[in-house]
């Protein structure tokens, strides 16, 4: 599991303290055994149709958000696309379902099982006898072998960017006959569907320099219903061919071809006829939206009453003289009546731009589900107020959840219901909802804590930069005062652009009346969104009624809250804004700031410098694997740093890992899903984390594409992706199998 728009890197800092912190863990939820995953909150929105009803040939053009640096998914600097292309040419053992599950692929396995637990874990894998690669090669023992050695970690010449689950194998043979690959494990490894998935060629992966160099612009030899046929990185797109040697179902589609364009490009290309596919941010799925209902006419007639202006001239004569004549008699001098003619033609140029934009938008659909990812707001538990659990736990108890997640999907008519689980969203099979471990929101609890951990009301602030001390005595201060103080700072250009929540002016009501923050330029490059979800528009956060500002040992409890400054980051702020109401209502200070996009992630939540921060996480169909390095206890490392793996938060536990080295231990589904939902619990109550909502997918697709769009969870059938026959319609969104997931 890697962050949204980055690559799975584990990254080292020295860190001074780190709190370990012994949980006390209320009634912990995830202990029982009953099913409460419940299912995925909403179907899969994709125009499915019948085969039969789909033309063959054609070219879909996919917008993605960059052609890859390597067609290599195991190596550091994978993205989204990486993966895209390698469900489109290589072989993967287990797909993904709309629950979230792993499901067999029949097209490269016929079964796959466990045939022994003692005194070895062993499976054994029977191939489809079809599966070849493009250059005749039967696909076998050999690939799994080559594919094993170079993920194990025992070779450094290999550049990885894990091996989990490969670690664990001891070897890897021929089975009965050339179809059958016996695996055997030197640990038991419950998450073993995961690997293979996908599965390259000894070619690529036989040495070192093939797999570090030479798959990183180039597929010779693939295995899937499509072929990379060219990665043109001056002309920023991916251009994907269908498989001659293909023996499953036929590619629908002549040409795939995945084209960069940034998100805040993306409306315009659409409108220029470049893309029939493009995921898009709110505004652009309103303005689609619209296009793609009941449209004016074209032209009006219009009113004409006394002091009217003149409509267009008849045959022979010119609206702009018509105009000018009118402007001229009614009293206007002639550069005048120029100005009136100008404006006016730049009217209907508008009106005419627009009323093209909204024709060539008209063709078009918005396919809306929930991305498989979450939101969280994360809490940098390695230094500062946030190094104390009670402070963590405050924060989390300030918020209200429901309302975060009603004010980013509620206006997109997608189900507003917050998360509930670090490890698996509603569907998945180690879904519950953890949150009661944490406790509900409450204010009033939430100032105990701090209370608890000496941050009280009223404290002294030590005197800073001239100005008189927080606490009870400033409150004496005239507010006044500071209001002018902030308006000359503004008019002399010495402010330092921080918003500082919680220090602000506020009227009778609680209402914001000042706001500054920082500004950088920069463009938001995230996979599938991703340092986060997409904005609704112009919602403002409700104020509540501020509390006193809390301090201890002379210092206000202020949080840095780092976000990103982007396009196609409206949601995050928007987010951001509502928390930060939250948070003043029990008395602690926000310091906002907004940095480029570039490096929020690197610079700032990697490096570990934030107090605050929003950013998401996939979700996994192999949680005990996926999710281990994301809440390990962090380790010191050799040279004196600490080892954080994907722990960005730096919070963690013994008790953690050891849930989640056991779920990863066993071969009993039952236990595994109970081990998780135990180490969930211990996560909610270590507060490093509080997930808040899963993220929309929002995607425009031409109205006859069917097959593509809002997936959700699944895994893309490329195969079957193409444009409707003439007078055929796809079926909208898909509903949810009523078959058992695979475990």
């Amino acid at each position: 599991m890697s962050h949204v728009g980055v690559g799975p890197r584990a990254v080292m800092r020295s860190v001074a303290f780190l709190t370990a912190g012994v949980l006390t863990v209320p009634a912990l939820a995830g202990c029982t055994s009953e099913d409460r995953s419940g299912k995925p909150l909403a179907e899969q929105d994709v125009a499915a149709a019948a085969r039969a009803r789909i033309s063959d040939g054609g070219t879909l053009r996919w917008a993605v958000d960059s052609v890859p640096d390597t067609l290599n998914a195991f190596q550091s600097d994978a993205d989204a696309t990486t993966t895209r292309v390698a469900q489109a040419v290589l072989p993967s053992m287990y797909r993904v379902d709309e629950t979230g599950s792993p499901v067999r692929d029949p097209d490269y396995l016929e079964s796959a099982e466990v045939v022994d637990t003692e005194p070895k874990q062993v499976v054994v894998y029977k191939l489809n006898q079809q599966a070849v690669w493009s250059d005749g090669r039967e696909i076998g023992a050999a690939d799994f072998a080559a594919q094993w050695r170079a993920l194990s970690g025992k070779d450094s010449a290999y550049w990885t960017a894990r091996n989990a689950g490969y670690d664990r194998i001891e070897k890897i043979e021929r089975g009965a006959n050339d179809l059958e690959v016996k695996v055997t494990f030197s640990r038991p490894y419950a998450d073993w569907k995961a690997l293979f998935t996908p599965l390259y060629p000894k070619d690529v992966t036989g040495t070192p320099d093939a797999f570090n160099d030479g798959a990183r612009r180039t597929l010779k030899v693939t295995a899937g219903p499509f072929a990379v046929k060219k990665v043109d990185t001056k002309g920023e797109r991916v251009v994907l061919t269908g498989n001659p040697r293909w023996w499953g179902e036929p590619a629908k589609l002549d040409q795939i071809v995945l084209r960069a364009v940034p998100r805040d490009e993306r409306v315009s290309a659409l409108v220029a006829g470049k893309l029939d596919l493009a995921e898009i941010d709110p505004e652009t799925a309103d303005e689609v939206s619209l296009a793609a209902g009941p449209r004016e006419p074209a032209t009006r007639t219009p009113l004409m009453g006394p002091g009217a202006a003149p409509a267009p001239g008849p045959q022979g004569g010119s609206a702009a003289e018509a105009l000018r004549s009118w402007a001229v008699a009614n009293g206007s001098d002639e550069e005048a009546a120029e100005e009136e003619v100008l404006a006016r033609e730049e009217r209907s140029e508008a009106e005419a731009k627009a009323r093209r934009r909204q024709q060539a938008l008209s063709g078009f659909e918005v396919r809306k589900s929930l991305e498989p990812a979450y939101t969280q707001l994360a809490l940098n538990g390695s230094d500062g107020p946030l190094a104390d659990e009670r402070v963590r736990r405050a924060v989390a108890r300030a918020l209200d959840r429901g309302k975060l997640a009603e004010a980013v999907l509620k206006p997109l008519g997608l189900p507003a219901e917050p998360v509930g689980s670090h490890l698996a969203l509603s569907g998945q099979p180690a879904y519950a909802d953890g949150s009661g471990a944490l406790g509900e929101q409450n204010a009033k609890e939430a100032r105990a804590l701090l209370a608890d951990a000496g941050w009280v009301p009223g404290g002294p602030v030590k005197k800073k930069d001239g100005e008189e001390a927080a606490g009870a005595e400033k409150d004496k201060k005239d507010k006044k005062d500071k209001k002018d103080k902030k308006d000359e700072q503004q008019s002399e250009g010495d402010d330092d652009g921080t918003y500082i929540v919680g220090e602000d002016e506020k009227n009778d009501d609680g209402a914001d009346q000042e706001s500054g923050e920082k500004h950088s330029g920069g463009r938001n490059t995230a996979q599938g969104g991703a340092p986060g979800a997409y904005a609704p528009k112009g919602t403002a956060a409700p104020a509540g009624p501020a509390a006193a500002p809390l301090a201890k040992d002379g210092k206000a409890l202020t949080l840095r809250f780092v976000l990103p400054s982007g396009p196609g980051s409206e949601t995050l702020r928007t987010v951001a804004d509502r928390v930060t109401d939250m948070l003043t209502e029990i008395g602690i200070g926000t310091e906002v700031t907004k940095v480029p996009d570039e490096s929020y992630f690197k610079d700032h939540i990697a490096a570990g410098e934030y107090d605050l921060a929003l950013y998401s996480w996939p979700a996994s169909a192999f949680p005990a694997t996926d999710a281990r390095p994301i809440y390990a206890k962090p380790v010191p490392a050799a040279d004196g740093s600490l080892n954080v793996a994907q722990n960005y938060t730096r919070v963690g536990t013994d008790q953690v890992d050891q849930l989640f080295d056991r779920a990863m231990a066993t071969l009993d589904q039952k236990e595994a899903r109970d081990l998780l939902r135990k180490a969930d619990s211990r996560i909610w109550a270590a507060a490093g984390s509080v997930p808040l909502y899963q993220r929309p997918q929002l995607v425009a697709a031409r109205e006859n594409l069917a097959n593509a769009g809002a997936f959700g969870f699944e895994t893309p059938v490329y195969e079957d992706m193409g444009f409707l026959k003439k007078g055929a319609r796809g079926s909208g969104p898909s509903a949810p199998s009523s078959a058992s997931p695979s475990s």
